[in-house]
Protein backbone atom coordinates (compact mmCIF):
# COMPACT_ATOMS: atom_id res chain seq x y z
CA UNK A 1 0.00 0.00 0.00
CA UNK A 2 2.98 2.29 0.60
CA UNK A 3 3.74 1.85 -3.10
CA UNK A 4 0.34 3.31 -4.03
CA UNK A 5 0.67 6.12 -1.50
CA UNK A 6 4.08 7.03 -2.94
CA UNK A 7 2.59 7.25 -6.43
CA UNK A 8 -0.58 9.21 -5.65
CA UNK A 9 -0.20 10.90 -2.24
CA UNK A 10 3.53 11.56 -1.65
CA UNK A 11 2.93 14.94 0.04
CA UNK A 12 -0.16 14.09 2.11
CA UNK A 13 0.24 14.76 5.84
CA UNK A 14 -1.43 12.31 8.23
CA UNK A 15 -1.75 11.30 11.87
CA UNK A 16 -2.37 7.90 13.47
CA UNK A 17 -3.83 7.26 16.91
CA UNK A 18 -3.50 4.20 19.15
CA UNK A 19 -6.52 2.64 20.90
CA UNK A 20 -6.57 -0.11 23.51
CA UNK A 21 -9.95 -1.84 23.27
CA UNK A 22 -9.06 -3.87 26.38
CA UNK A 23 -8.55 -0.82 28.66
CA UNK A 24 -8.17 -2.86 31.86
CA UNK A 25 -5.02 -4.46 30.42
CA UNK A 26 -2.44 -1.73 31.04
CA UNK A 27 1.34 -1.54 30.91
CA UNK A 28 3.55 -1.20 33.94
CA UNK A 29 6.11 1.60 33.91
CA UNK A 30 8.84 -1.01 33.43
CA UNK A 31 7.03 -2.33 30.36
CA UNK A 32 6.64 1.20 29.02
CA UNK A 33 10.38 1.94 29.39
CA UNK A 34 11.19 -1.26 27.48
CA UNK A 35 8.68 -0.30 24.79
CA UNK A 36 10.17 3.17 24.54
CA UNK A 37 13.66 1.73 24.05
CA UNK A 38 12.46 -0.61 21.30
CA UNK A 39 10.67 2.18 19.45
CA UNK A 40 13.88 4.23 19.47
CA UNK A 41 15.69 1.30 17.82
CA UNK A 42 13.35 1.26 14.82
CA UNK A 43 15.66 3.74 13.07
CA UNK A 44 18.25 0.96 12.77
CA UNK A 45 16.06 -1.07 10.40
CA UNK A 46 16.72 -0.98 6.67
CA UNK A 47 16.15 -3.05 3.54
CA UNK A 48 19.22 -5.10 2.65
CA UNK A 49 20.35 -5.68 -0.93
CA UNK A 50 19.39 -9.35 -0.60
CA UNK A 51 15.90 -8.41 0.62
CA UNK A 52 15.55 -5.88 -2.20
CA UNK A 53 16.37 -8.54 -4.79
CA UNK A 54 13.98 -11.02 -3.16
CA UNK A 55 11.13 -8.50 -3.26
CA UNK A 56 11.93 -7.71 -6.87
CA UNK A 57 11.60 -11.36 -7.84
CA UNK A 58 8.81 -12.40 -5.47
CA UNK A 59 6.58 -9.33 -5.82
CA UNK A 60 6.75 -8.22 -9.47
CA UNK A 61 3.83 -5.84 -8.91
CA UNK A 62 6.11 -3.60 -6.81
CA UNK A 63 7.54 -1.01 -9.17
CA UNK A 64 11.31 -0.46 -9.43
CA UNK A 65 10.88 3.16 -8.35
CA UNK A 66 9.13 2.06 -5.18
CA UNK A 67 11.74 -0.59 -4.40
CA UNK A 68 14.44 2.05 -4.81
CA UNK A 69 12.49 4.29 -2.41
CA UNK A 70 12.22 1.39 0.05
CA UNK A 71 15.95 0.72 -0.17
CA UNK A 72 16.61 4.22 1.16
CA UNK A 73 13.66 4.35 3.57
CA UNK A 74 14.38 4.69 7.30
CA UNK A 75 12.07 4.90 10.28
CA UNK A 76 12.53 8.18 12.15
CA UNK A 77 10.71 7.70 15.46
CA UNK A 78 12.27 10.82 17.00
CA UNK A 79 10.44 12.87 14.38
CA UNK A 80 7.30 10.83 13.83
CA UNK A 81 6.37 9.09 17.11
CA UNK A 82 5.00 10.71 20.26
CA UNK A 83 4.82 8.12 23.05
CA UNK A 84 3.70 8.97 26.59
CA UNK A 85 2.93 7.02 29.76
CA UNK A 86 -0.02 8.18 31.86
CA UNK A 87 -0.06 6.58 35.31
CA UNK A 88 -3.49 5.53 36.57
CA UNK A 89 -2.22 3.68 39.63
CA UNK A 90 1.06 3.09 41.43
CA UNK A 91 1.82 0.12 39.21
CA UNK A 92 0.16 0.61 35.82
CA UNK A 93 -0.76 3.26 33.29
CA UNK A 94 -2.19 4.03 29.88
CA UNK A 95 -0.30 4.76 26.68
CA UNK A 96 -0.78 7.87 24.61
CA UNK A 97 0.64 7.12 21.18
CA UNK A 98 0.50 9.38 18.15
CA UNK A 99 2.30 9.04 14.84
CA UNK A 100 2.49 12.11 12.61
CA UNK A 101 4.17 12.97 9.30
CA UNK A 102 3.89 12.40 5.57
CA UNK A 103 1.68 9.41 4.78
CA UNK A 104 4.40 7.74 2.75
CA UNK A 105 6.88 8.10 5.64
CA UNK A 106 4.56 6.94 8.45
CA UNK A 107 2.46 4.17 6.89
CA UNK A 108 4.81 1.40 8.05
CA UNK A 109 4.72 2.22 11.78
CA UNK A 110 1.40 0.55 12.66
CA UNK A 111 2.48 -3.08 12.57
CA UNK A 112 5.79 -2.87 14.49
CA UNK A 113 4.33 -0.52 17.11
CA UNK A 114 1.34 -2.77 17.81
CA UNK A 115 3.54 -5.87 17.90
CA UNK A 116 5.93 -4.18 20.37
CA UNK A 117 3.07 -3.05 22.64
CA UNK A 118 1.71 -6.59 22.80
CA UNK A 119 5.17 -7.99 23.48
CA UNK A 120 5.76 -5.40 26.24
CA UNK A 121 2.55 -6.39 28.00
CA UNK A 122 3.24 -10.13 27.93
CA UNK A 123 6.91 -9.69 28.76
CA UNK A 124 6.35 -7.60 31.93
CA UNK A 125 2.66 -7.51 32.93
CA UNK A 126 1.27 -10.97 32.23
CA UNK A 127 4.05 -13.52 32.52
CA UNK A 128 1.82 -16.46 33.48
CA UNK A 129 2.38 -18.37 30.24
CA UNK A 130 5.03 -20.31 28.34
CA UNK A 131 5.94 -21.26 24.78
CA UNK A 132 5.43 -24.94 25.51
CA UNK A 133 3.15 -26.52 22.94
CA UNK A 134 2.86 -23.48 20.67
CA UNK A 135 4.35 -25.13 17.59
CA UNK A 136 2.30 -28.25 18.17
CA UNK A 137 -0.89 -26.22 18.64
CA UNK A 138 -0.25 -24.45 15.34
CA UNK A 139 0.42 -27.81 13.70
CA UNK A 140 -2.90 -29.20 14.96
CA UNK A 141 -4.82 -26.10 13.85
CA UNK A 142 -3.13 -26.14 10.46
CA UNK A 143 -3.86 -29.82 10.02
CA UNK A 144 -7.56 -29.35 10.82
CA UNK A 145 -7.80 -26.44 8.41
CA UNK A 146 -6.01 -28.29 5.62
CA UNK A 147 -8.04 -31.47 6.09
CA UNK A 148 -11.15 -29.31 6.16
CA UNK A 149 -10.24 -27.98 2.71
CA UNK A 150 -9.48 -24.43 3.89
CA UNK A 151 -7.13 -22.22 1.90
CA UNK A 152 -5.57 -19.86 4.43
CA UNK A 153 -2.65 -17.60 5.27
CA UNK A 154 -1.10 -16.42 8.53
CA UNK A 155 -2.10 -12.80 9.36
CA UNK A 156 -0.94 -12.58 12.98
CA UNK A 157 1.95 -10.10 13.22
CA UNK A 158 0.35 -7.04 14.79
CA UNK A 159 -1.25 -8.77 17.79
CA UNK A 160 1.20 -11.63 18.21
CA UNK A 161 2.39 -12.44 21.72
CA UNK A 162 5.95 -11.89 20.55
CA UNK A 163 8.33 -12.71 17.70
CA UNK A 164 9.24 -16.14 19.07
CA UNK A 165 5.57 -17.14 19.17
CA UNK A 166 5.06 -16.22 15.52
CA UNK A 167 8.21 -18.13 14.61
CA UNK A 168 6.90 -21.27 16.31
CA UNK A 169 3.45 -20.85 14.74
CA UNK A 170 4.88 -20.64 11.24
CA UNK A 171 7.08 -23.66 11.92
CA UNK A 172 3.98 -25.62 12.98
CA UNK A 173 1.96 -24.48 9.97
CA UNK A 174 4.78 -25.33 7.56
CA UNK A 175 5.04 -28.81 9.06
CA UNK A 176 1.28 -29.30 8.79
CA UNK A 177 1.37 -28.25 5.12
CA UNK A 178 4.18 -30.73 4.45
CA UNK A 179 2.31 -33.58 6.15
CA UNK A 180 -1.01 -32.72 4.46
CA UNK A 181 0.09 -32.37 0.85
CA UNK A 182 -2.76 -34.64 -0.24
CA UNK A 183 -5.38 -32.47 1.51
CA UNK A 184 -7.63 -30.12 -0.45
CA UNK A 185 -6.68 -27.19 1.79
CA UNK A 186 -3.58 -25.07 1.34
CA UNK A 187 -1.31 -22.77 3.35
CA UNK A 188 -0.87 -19.89 0.91
CA UNK A 189 1.55 -17.68 2.84
CA UNK A 190 1.96 -15.03 5.52
CA UNK A 191 1.39 -11.29 5.78
CA UNK A 192 4.79 -10.98 7.47
CA UNK A 193 7.19 -10.29 4.60
CA UNK A 194 10.28 -11.03 6.72
CA UNK A 195 9.02 -14.49 7.67
CA UNK A 196 7.86 -15.06 4.09
CA UNK A 197 11.46 -14.67 2.95
CA UNK A 198 12.91 -16.68 5.84
CA UNK A 199 10.60 -19.65 5.34
CA UNK A 200 9.99 -19.57 1.59
CA UNK A 201 6.35 -18.54 1.83
CA UNK A 202 4.34 -16.21 -0.36
CA UNK A 203 3.85 -12.72 1.11
CA UNK A 204 0.08 -12.22 1.27
CA UNK A 205 -2.01 -9.12 1.82
CA UNK A 206 -4.80 -6.88 0.55
CA UNK A 207 -5.59 -3.20 0.59
CA UNK A 208 -6.42 -1.88 4.08
CA UNK A 209 -9.13 0.40 5.45
CA UNK A 210 -6.48 3.09 5.69
CA UNK A 211 -6.37 3.41 1.89
CA UNK A 212 -9.97 4.59 1.62
CA UNK A 213 -9.89 6.45 4.95
CA UNK A 214 -6.89 8.50 3.89
CA UNK A 215 -8.37 9.38 0.51
CA UNK A 216 -11.71 10.41 2.01
CA UNK A 217 -10.06 12.57 4.67
CA UNK A 218 -7.44 14.19 2.44
CA UNK A 219 -10.03 15.10 -0.18
CA UNK A 220 -12.80 15.72 2.38
CA UNK A 221 -15.16 13.64 0.23
CA UNK A 222 -16.72 10.36 1.37
CA UNK A 223 -18.95 9.84 -1.63
CA UNK A 224 -16.08 9.77 -4.14
CA UNK A 225 -13.37 8.18 -1.96
CA UNK A 226 -14.22 4.60 -2.93
CA UNK A 227 -14.15 5.45 -6.64
CA UNK A 228 -10.81 7.23 -6.31
CA UNK A 229 -9.38 4.41 -4.22
CA UNK A 230 -10.35 1.67 -6.66
CA UNK A 231 -9.17 3.71 -9.66
CA UNK A 232 -5.78 4.58 -8.19
CA UNK A 233 -5.22 1.07 -6.86
CA UNK A 234 -5.82 -0.34 -10.33
CA UNK A 235 -3.61 2.30 -11.96
CA UNK A 236 -0.81 1.43 -9.56
CA UNK A 237 -0.86 -2.36 -9.79
CA UNK A 238 -2.86 -3.18 -12.94
CA UNK A 239 -6.16 -4.92 -13.60
CA UNK A 240 -6.48 -8.22 -11.77
CA UNK A 241 -3.33 -7.68 -9.68
CA UNK A 242 -3.69 -7.56 -5.88
CA UNK A 243 -7.35 -7.46 -6.86
CA UNK A 244 -9.17 -8.32 -3.65
CA UNK A 245 -11.30 -5.34 -2.63
CA UNK A 246 -11.93 -4.49 1.01
CA UNK A 247 -15.58 -3.47 1.07
CA UNK A 248 -16.50 -2.29 4.57
CA UNK A 249 -14.53 0.92 5.22
CA UNK A 250 -17.68 3.04 4.82
CA UNK A 251 -20.12 0.13 4.83
CA UNK A 252 -20.43 -2.54 2.16
CA UNK A 253 -23.70 -1.15 0.65
CA UNK A 254 -22.02 2.18 -0.16
CA UNK A 255 -18.99 0.36 -1.56
CA UNK A 256 -21.03 -1.86 -3.87
CA UNK A 257 -22.69 1.16 -5.48
CA UNK A 258 -19.26 2.11 -6.85
CA UNK A 259 -17.96 -1.45 -7.31
CA UNK A 260 -20.70 -2.14 -9.82
CA UNK A 261 -19.88 0.88 -11.99
CA UNK A 262 -17.79 0.82 -15.20
CA UNK A 263 -14.11 1.59 -14.80
CA UNK A 264 -12.98 4.97 -16.22
CA UNK A 265 -11.68 5.14 -19.78
CA UNK A 266 -8.13 5.74 -18.58
CA UNK A 267 -8.09 2.18 -17.18
CA UNK A 268 -9.38 0.54 -20.37
CA UNK A 269 -6.78 -1.11 -22.58
CA UNK A 270 -6.91 0.34 -26.10
CA UNK A 271 -5.53 -2.67 -27.92
CA UNK A 272 -8.17 -2.57 -30.65
CA UNK A 273 -8.86 0.30 -33.00
CA UNK A 274 -10.69 3.36 -31.72
CA UNK A 275 -13.80 2.31 -33.63
CA UNK A 276 -13.75 -1.20 -32.21
CA UNK A 277 -13.06 -0.03 -28.68
CA UNK A 278 -16.07 2.26 -28.82
CA UNK A 279 -18.30 -0.78 -29.33
CA UNK A 280 -16.68 -2.83 -26.57
CA UNK A 281 -18.39 -3.13 -23.22
CA UNK A 282 -16.39 -1.31 -20.57
CA UNK A 283 -15.89 -3.65 -17.59
CA UNK A 284 -16.97 -2.75 -14.08
CA UNK A 285 -14.70 -2.76 -11.04
CA UNK A 286 -16.50 -5.91 -9.93
CA UNK A 287 -15.32 -7.61 -13.12
CA UNK A 288 -11.65 -6.60 -12.92
CA UNK A 289 -11.31 -7.38 -9.20
CA UNK A 290 -11.06 -11.10 -8.50
CA UNK A 291 -12.92 -10.90 -5.23
CA UNK A 292 -13.65 -9.14 -1.96
CA UNK A 293 -12.58 -9.23 1.68
CA UNK A 294 -14.98 -9.54 4.63
CA UNK A 295 -13.64 -7.90 7.79
CA UNK A 296 -16.67 -6.89 9.90
CA UNK A 297 -20.29 -7.76 10.51
CA UNK A 298 -21.99 -11.12 10.07
CA UNK A 299 -19.97 -13.26 7.60
CA UNK A 300 -22.99 -15.40 6.65
CA UNK A 301 -25.05 -12.31 5.81
CA UNK A 302 -22.08 -10.97 3.86
CA UNK A 303 -22.06 -14.10 1.70
CA UNK A 304 -25.73 -13.53 0.87
CA UNK A 305 -25.11 -9.85 0.11
CA UNK A 306 -22.25 -10.61 -2.27
CA UNK A 307 -24.15 -13.46 -3.94
CA UNK A 308 -27.05 -11.12 -4.67
CA UNK A 309 -24.67 -8.41 -5.91
CA UNK A 310 -22.80 -10.67 -8.34
CA UNK A 311 -26.07 -12.16 -9.61
CA UNK A 312 -27.37 -8.65 -10.28
CA UNK A 313 -24.12 -7.91 -12.12
CA UNK A 314 -24.59 -11.17 -14.09
CA UNK A 315 -21.08 -12.32 -13.22
CA UNK A 316 -20.22 -16.03 -13.07
CA UNK A 317 -19.46 -18.02 -9.94
CA UNK A 318 -15.91 -18.46 -8.73
CA UNK A 319 -15.17 -15.05 -7.21
CA UNK A 320 -13.04 -15.01 -4.07
CA UNK A 321 -14.13 -13.98 -0.58
CA UNK A 322 -11.27 -13.48 1.87
CA UNK A 323 -12.51 -13.79 5.46
CA UNK A 324 -10.27 -12.04 8.01
CA UNK A 325 -12.33 -11.12 11.07
CA UNK A 326 -11.67 -12.98 14.36
CA UNK A 327 -11.36 -16.44 12.86
CA UNK A 328 -10.79 -19.88 14.34
CA UNK A 329 -10.90 -23.38 12.85
CA UNK A 330 -14.61 -23.92 13.38
CA UNK A 331 -15.57 -20.55 11.88
CA UNK A 332 -13.36 -21.12 8.84
CA UNK A 333 -14.95 -24.47 8.11
CA UNK A 334 -18.46 -23.04 8.59
CA UNK A 335 -17.82 -20.02 6.37
CA UNK A 336 -16.14 -22.22 3.77
CA UNK A 337 -19.21 -24.43 3.49
CA UNK A 338 -21.60 -21.50 3.18
CA UNK A 339 -19.42 -19.58 0.73
CA UNK A 340 -18.91 -22.57 -1.54
CA UNK A 341 -22.64 -23.31 -1.59
CA UNK A 342 -23.11 -19.73 -2.81
CA UNK A 343 -20.58 -20.20 -5.61
CA UNK A 344 -17.56 -18.49 -4.06
CA UNK A 345 -13.94 -19.50 -3.53
CA UNK A 346 -13.32 -18.77 0.17
CA UNK A 347 -9.90 -18.06 1.62
CA UNK A 348 -8.94 -17.04 5.14
CA UNK A 349 -6.47 -14.65 6.74
CA UNK A 350 -6.03 -15.93 10.30
CA UNK A 351 -4.26 -13.76 12.86
CA UNK A 352 -4.61 -13.61 16.63
CA UNK A 353 -6.07 -17.13 16.89
CA UNK A 354 -2.71 -18.41 15.66
CA UNK A 355 -0.15 -16.02 17.16
CA UNK A 356 -1.68 -15.18 20.55
CA UNK A 357 -3.56 -18.26 21.74
CA UNK A 358 -2.31 -19.19 25.22
CA UNK A 359 -3.57 -20.51 28.55
CA UNK A 360 -2.64 -19.25 31.98
CA UNK A 361 -0.11 -21.58 33.62
CA UNK A 362 -1.62 -21.12 37.07
CA UNK A 363 -5.32 -21.44 36.24
CA UNK A 364 -5.49 -23.12 32.84
CA UNK A 365 -7.98 -20.53 31.56
CA UNK A 366 -7.61 -18.48 28.40
CA UNK A 367 -4.80 -15.91 28.54
CA UNK A 368 -6.60 -13.02 26.86
CA UNK A 369 -4.71 -11.15 24.09
CA UNK A 370 -4.62 -7.38 23.95
CA UNK A 371 -7.20 -5.98 21.54
CA UNK A 372 -5.25 -3.01 20.22
CA UNK A 373 -5.49 -1.00 17.02
CA UNK A 374 -3.73 1.93 15.44
CA UNK A 375 -5.86 3.78 12.94
CA UNK A 376 -5.39 6.72 10.65
CA UNK A 377 -6.91 9.64 12.57
CA UNK A 378 -6.48 12.52 10.10
CA UNK A 379 -5.22 13.43 6.64
CA UNK A 380 -4.47 16.97 5.52
CA UNK A 381 -6.02 18.23 8.74
CA UNK A 382 -9.37 16.49 8.21
CA UNK A 383 -10.53 13.71 10.58
CA UNK A 384 -10.28 10.17 9.19
CA UNK A 385 -13.02 7.69 10.14
CA UNK A 386 -14.08 4.11 9.50
CA UNK A 387 -17.70 2.95 9.59
CA UNK A 388 -17.45 -0.81 8.84
CA UNK A 389 -20.35 -3.29 8.70
CA UNK A 390 -20.68 -3.43 12.49
CA UNK A 391 -21.55 -0.38 14.60
CA UNK A 392 -19.15 -1.67 17.25
CA UNK A 393 -16.23 -1.09 14.88
CA UNK A 394 -17.02 2.54 13.96
CA UNK A 395 -13.81 4.46 14.67
CA UNK A 396 -12.72 8.09 14.62
CA UNK A 397 -14.07 11.49 15.58
CA UNK A 398 -17.74 10.93 16.45
CA UNK A 399 -18.96 14.13 14.79
CA UNK A 400 -17.14 13.15 11.61
CA UNK A 401 -18.53 9.60 11.83
CA UNK A 402 -22.06 11.03 11.87
CA UNK A 403 -21.23 13.32 8.95
CA UNK A 404 -19.98 10.37 6.89
CA UNK A 405 -23.04 8.29 7.77
CA UNK A 406 -25.33 11.08 6.61
CA UNK A 407 -23.47 11.63 3.34
CA UNK A 408 -23.45 7.92 2.50
CA UNK A 409 -26.88 6.95 3.81
CA UNK A 410 -25.21 4.48 6.14
CA UNK A 411 -27.49 2.27 8.21
CA UNK A 412 -25.48 0.50 10.87
CA UNK A 413 -26.06 -2.91 12.37
CA UNK A 414 -24.84 -4.62 15.50
CA UNK A 415 -23.45 -8.14 15.10
CA UNK A 416 -23.55 -10.25 18.24
CA UNK A 417 -20.22 -11.85 17.31
CA UNK A 418 -18.46 -8.49 17.08
CA UNK A 419 -18.01 -7.50 20.74
CA UNK A 420 -14.61 -5.78 20.67
CA UNK A 421 -14.06 -6.04 24.44
CA UNK A 422 -14.28 -9.84 24.47
CA UNK A 423 -13.17 -10.65 20.94
CA UNK A 424 -10.65 -13.34 21.86
CA UNK A 425 -11.43 -14.10 25.44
Amino acid sequence: MQCAVLQFFPKTHVTYKFTNRTPDMRLSHEAFLWLQSQVEKLNALFLTSEEHDWLNSKCPYLKPGYLDFLRHYRFDPAQHVKLQYVAVSETHGDINLLVEGLWVDTILYEIPLLALISEAYFKFCDCDWSYEGQEENAYEKGTKLLRGGCVFSEFGTRRRRDTETQYQVIQGLKRAALDCQDCSGKLTGTSNVYFAKQYDLQPIGTMAHEWFMGIAASENDYEDATRTGLKNWTKCFGKGVLAVALTDTFGTPAFLKIFGQPIPKELVNHEASDTASNTQKVPTYAEIFTGVRQDSGDPLEYIKTMRKFYETMKLPNGRTIVFSDSLNVEKCIEYKSNAEQAGFKPTFGIGTFLTNDFKSLSSGVKSVPLNIVMKLSSAEGHPAVKLSDDLGKNTGDQEEVEKAKKQLGYIGKHWEGGNEKSRWG
